[in-house]
């Protein structure tokens, strides 16, 4: 096939796949917006529950929609009994995403999950992932620590309740609003990597389970989802402010990747950096533990100063969850917690008028050329 070389795009970089009506990235003013609103705004006046209708439903729901949202979700977050022996099953020393992956592809062929696949039935098992993953997520993490899962509590918010099957019990109301603000920011970005994969796992008209296992995978990787891990095990290594230039200066000089930084859409830096930053803030300040603060700020300056390139999202995002008594291997599950909204949201919009995504490719092998017999290979 005759293709022009100079049409490949590494990475799709710059290629437009398709429209969408979930999110908006606004480059050149740092602006996202989540179905026309500013996500720093949704952050700061709506928690995720209310978000994650809005990505869902198209707008923000009132009081009656939200308490019929948010009844169906404490009503379904409990996992069977046959979801529970997979994360059981899992190794030890796993990574909690492999089993979050495992569990939501297990998780998904139970009976809650069957019926057609129409905007209704894509609608409910969407609202049945939002509920049941943060007590996948939760569950893993309680078994990792050799500990009794802690059922979900019916009464509890979705970001309460999550800290009460972690740890059994809830933190103050300003350390919840700082994770509650954590899953917005994190709950959807355009066609990402993840996101990107489920919409052509859905092109195939294969079933949201699917394309949700998928996502889960891609999202794990360290230049996506995984990058608020790698943020962490760096101040980790670093371990104190006085260290932190000089360790910088030495993995730029060893050509060492430094996660958290730069971003394939904003050029002039992370939208949701500010508003993230402020509730790592007042994290630390509530905890009273500003070490990974103040390595922060002397990484960022040092990455600014000798390369120009911004932060992004998982460099506060990773601090902050540390401080709220994550464990690392948490940070990318928590993430996936929040992201399966926009996941689900937009394959509910790939289907309608789909079209199965099949891109072309620039051959660069061999030309055609004879088969040889074994014995003349072998001569």
């Amino acid at each position: 096939m005759n293709v022009d070389p100079f049409r490949a795009k590494k990475g799709l970089e710059g290629v437009i796949f398709d429209e969408t009506a979930i999110s908006e990235v606004i480059p050149e003013r740092q602006t996202l917006l989540y179905r026309g609103y500013p996500v720093a705004a949704l952050a700061e006046h709506c928690r995720f529950e209310e978000v994650a209708y809005l990505l869902l439903h198209g707008e923000l729901p009132d009081q009656t929609n939200l308490k019929v949202f948010t009844d169906f979700e404490r009503q379904n977050r409990a996992i069977d009994d046959g979801t529970l022996a997979v994360l059981q099953a899992a190794p030890v020393g796993h990574h909690p995403m492999d089993s979050l992956r495992t569990a939501v592809s297990f998780l998904s062929m139970s009976d809650p999950f069957s019926g057609p696949e129409d905007h209704a039935g894509l609608l409910r098992k969407s609202n049945l992932f939002v509920a049941k993953l943060p007590t996948i997520v939760a569950t893993d993490y309680r078994i990792r620590q050799g500990k009794t899962p802690i059922p979900p509590h019916p009464e509890l918010p979705a970001a309460e309740n999550f800290f009460w099957m972690c740890f059994e019990q809830v933190p103050s109301a300003d350390l919840v609003k700082a994770f509650d603000a954590s899953l917005t920011l994190y709950a959807e970005h355009g066609f990402n990597a993840s996101t990107f994969t489920a919409r052509v796992v859905a092109s195939s008209l294969s079933d949201l389970g699917s394309a949700i296992t998928a996502a889960i995978g891609s999202l794990k990787g360290p230049l996506h989802g995984g990058a608020n891990e790698a943020v962490m095990e760096m101040l980790t290594e670093i371990e104190t402010p006085d260290r932190a230039r000089d360790w910088v200066l030495k993995a730029l000089a060893d050509r060492r990747k430094i996660m958290g930084f730069g971003h394939r859409v904003y050029r002039l830096g992370d939208s949701r950096v500010p508003t993230m930053k402020t509730y790592r803030d007042r994290v630390a300040q509530a905890t009273g533990d500003s070490r990974w603060i103040a390595i922060s700020e002397i990484v960022e300056q040092t990455v600014r100063d000798q390369k120009g390139i911004p932060a992004n999202l998982d460099f506060p995002a990773g601090p902050t969850y540390a401080l709220l008594g994550f464990d690392i291997p948490m940070f990318t599950p928590i993430f996936a917690m929040a992201r399966v909204t926009g996941w689900c949201a937009h394959v509910m919009e790939q289907l309608p008028g789909n079209r199965i995504v099949r891109p072309l490719s620039v051959y660069v092998g061999p030309q055609e050329r004879p088969v040889v017999s074994l014995d003349d290979r072998s001569a």
